[in-house]
């Protein structure tokens, strides 16, 4: 309602958590689906009487049936039942009584373990849905006030990220990945951060999957990858949301042959130096791991404002 300044900067969007039951078309390979995540509605357009809205959701999945190589190996989705669940939804609004909505639109899911088992296709799956909304009140009021001039900054940070992965052979073993860091972001605006950086990767299933695929002979020198990258970082408050492109340069990947990799990052900054992350590496569709990461930064301020 306006209470932290930034919603009033998002246009007083909405956030909540959702609870997801799907059949999955095929009950004896895939069974069922159970999902909870915490969900951030932002409003595209908001008349009195219509609303389009984009929702974003990112929470835990859990698959009643996994592969099993004896059990239920036509099952070459999911190789775990626990998952990572996103939502996306484009929905709009259409009052129809005093405190009733219809709720008409499209929604996208995808769940997968994120590599750390096998096999990780995943499910996809595009849905229709309506549905009914009641507000307890008829009216909210929003609280406004006057924004202080933006000020642009620069941002400089190191990162240090764990994670893990298992190799595409369907080997039972699990293998530590790890990343450092050293990002710079220019402060553009309240909402978009624009940067780039420079990133050292440490993969130790290297050895395995050369074996695996015979492509060439193992060199310890082929578990690391060097790659500079550009980042777009989306911003509410100390939360926020930051999209890689980077290209290998020096030491590239042997395994996968990509040039490319991407990253997909969560962040939260806990004071004003410490910061957590949760980020998710791939070449572009092909989801390598996820990493969790801790960082320190520092924010140097310019004379400039808009």
């Amino acid at each position: 309602t306006g209470k932290n300044v930034w919603s009033q900067i998002y246009g007083y969007p909405e956030y909540g958590i959702s609870f997801l039951f799907s059949t999955l078309g095929n009950q004896k390979i895939f069974g069922n689906e159970w999902a909870i995540y915490p969900y951030f509605k932002n409003h595209l357009i908001r008349r009195s009487k219509f609303e389009l809205r984009t929702v974003i959701g990112v929470g835990l999945g859990y698959a009643t049936r996994k592969f099993d190589l004896m059990d239920n190996p036509e099952n070459v989705a999911v190789g775990s039942h626990l998952n990572i669940h996103f939502n996306f939804k484009l929905e709009s609004g259409f009052k129809i009584a005093k405190q009733f909505w219809l709720n008409p639109g499209l929604s996208f899911s995808h769940y997968s373990n994120a590599n750390t088992a096998e096999p990780n296709l995943g499910h996809n799956f595009l849905t229709g849905f309506i549905g009914l909304q009641y507000n307890f009140s008829e009216n909210i009021e929003l609280q406004t006030r006057t924004l202080e001039p933006f000020k642009n900054k620069h941002e400089f940070a190191l990162i240090y990220a764990a994670g893990g992965k298992h190799t595409r052979a369907l080997q039972s073993n699990y293998y530590l990945t790890s990343s450092l860091s050293a990002e710079y972001k220019y402060h553009w605006k309240r909402k978009l951060h624009i940067g780039a950086g420079l990133d050292l990767f440490y993969d130790s299933s290297t050895k395995i999957e050369l074996g695996a695929t015979q492509k060439l002979e193992y060199k310890s020198q082929y578990d690391y990858r060097t790659g500079l990258h550009v980042s777009e970082e989306f911003i509410y408050d100390r939360f926020s949301f930051t999209m890689q492109q980077g290209i290998y340069l020096g030491l590239t990947d042997k395994v996968s042959k990509s040039l490319i990799y991407n990253r997909a990052i969560l962040r939260w900054k806990f004071n004003a130096h410490i910061l957590g992350s949760f980020s998710l590496k791939s070449h572009l569709h092909i989801l390598e791991y996820p990493e969790l990461g801790i960082g320190y930064y520092f924010i140097s301020k310019k004379n400039e404002s808009h």
